[in-house]
């Protein structure tokens, strides 16, 4: 109980401290985590951090934070409009024809394969430059290098819809397609990612091949059985915007599940939370009300109890010297020119202007909770060290705080206005708005 009061005070000071700063409060909660760990609090007070968080305690939080994952990857996944309902709506609000749909829809394909090849392809290089000095003895020189390339591909796909929405350019082609790049970007990296962790688990090819094979039956189970099955509940709640008791055990049911069977099979709790997202119904007020009953818990309670968990193996003092400070800057590196240079230019092939592409190139660059995860689940399976974890929270905090002041400087007030959309319709991400609540802080001035 000490360590659970101790880690939401941190939390919520440090995220009140980002928001005055004009920054995403997830950016403060990271950094809360951190300043929980060894890096600070065991630094100047060694006794109490001991006493706060003994080893009987860190399972514990481990299993809080394994469940907070799985929910909120499962809410995240919920929380894409991949329907095609959703695609009419959304060439209904640009007011364009069938054919203009479709082409967004490529153009958000090339958005996010420039995206994420770049940080992939330049990551995996780093990974292959560091992988003598930073490895463990027990992984692969493939392995090491496509895992860190692998986390410096994604993108922080709720935070990036916060910020659309909050300014209402949810709705304008710049913000529909990017939203649709960003989604395409994580579930490209949570399948890249469960791949990867079935040949690392695997004690040989067969094995690794049969936990493939297993996934990729579960999530055809779960995204044309299991959805099926679930319509009803979409349609009812389509009908009484709210859920019953009912229907939250099945939603639970489903999850968890989910999130057993992916972990039985070597995958990781995550991914099976993920797909059983991706498998809910599609209908807005199915997600709105699903949001509103598990988000706000989920981001208030679990979720910082992750970031405290990731702060405790977060030893900072370990990337001290120049070797390890040439380690980071290399990475962070790779991974900035692939997500912010790839995205702008890709943008501006598009047609967008330069100050839109950089903005967001900017977006696309921050890589918020996801990246905590991803490197999480590496650490958990012993595919990285944990000095490759330390490094790896780091360029997930300069990268998150990088993103909005980017996206400022490109787009500043006045050049954002004609953006805007003239329908008020924004139907069609509302559910983004509890995607991540305690990204953005809501500013009536800006």
């Amino acid at each position: 109980m000490a360590a659970v009061l101790v880690v939401l005070a941190a939390s919520a000071a440090c995220g009140s401290l980002a928001l005055a700063f004009r920054q995403p409060r997830v950016l403060g909660e990271m950094v809360a985590g951190v300043l929980l760990g060894p890096t600070f609090l065991g630094l100047i007070l060694p006794g109490v951090q001991k006493s706060l968080f003994p080893p009987d305690v860190k399972p514990i939080l481990y299993v809080l934070s394994t469940l907070g994952l799985t929910l909120y990857m499962f809410l995240v996944g919920a929380g894409i409009d991949h329907s095609e309902k959703g695609a009419k709506n959304g060439a209904h609000a640009g007011g364009a024809s069938e054919e203009g749909s479709r082409s967004r829809g490529w153009h958000a394909m090339f958005l996010a394969f420039s995206g994420m090849v770049p940080s992939l392809v330049l990551g995996a290089a780093a990974g292959l430059l560091w992988y003598s000095r930073l490895s463990r003895d027990d992984v692969s020189r493939t392995e090491f290098a496509f895992f860190i390339g692998g986390a410096l591909s994604l993108t922080a796909f709720p935070m990036l819809a916060r910020i659309l929405y909050e300014r209402r350019l949810e709705n304008s082609p710049l913000g529909k397609l990017t939203l649709v790049a960003a989604s395409m970007d994580d579930v490209a990296a949570w399948c890249f990612l469960a791949v990867l962790s079935a040949v690392h688990a695997g004690s040989g090819p067969m094995s690794a091949l049969e936990s493939i094979l297993l996934a990729a039956v579960f999530a055809a189970v779960m995204l044309f059985g299991v959805a099926r099955l679930l319509r009803p509940i979409g349609a009812r709640a389509a009908r009484t915007k709210s859920l019953t008791l009912s229907q939250m055990y099945i939603v639970a049911f489903v999850v968890l599940g989910a999130g057993w069977f992916t972990d039985r099979i070597g995958i990781y709790s995550v991914f099976g939370g993920f797909i059983a997202g991706l498998a809910m119904p599609r209908d807005a007020a199915f997600r709105e009300a699903l949001h509103g009953r598990m988000m706000d818990f989920v981001s208030v309670f679990l979720l910082p109890i992750f970031f405290a968990f990731s702060g405790l193996n977060t030893k900072l003092s370990g990337i001290a010297g120049a070797t390890m400070l040439l380690a980071f800057a290399s990475l962070l590196i790779a991974g900035f020119v692939g997500k912010y240079v790839g995205c702008g230019l890709a943008m501006r092939v598009t047609g967008f202007s330069w100050r839109e592409s950089w903005a967001v190139g900017g977006l696309m660059n921050a890589r918020g909770l996801m990246i905590l995860i991803f490197i999480n689940i590496g650490l958990s399976q012993h595919i990285i060290s944990e000095d490759v974890f330390s490094l790896l929270v780091l360029v997930a905090v300069v990268t998150t705080a990088a993103a909005v002041p980017l996206y400022r400087l490109a787009l500043p007030p006045q050049a954002e206005q004609h953006l805007a959309p003239h329908s008020s319709d924004t139907s069609a991400v509302a559910h983004d708005d509890r995607t991540e609540p305690r990204e953005m802080a809501t500013d009536a001035t800006s």
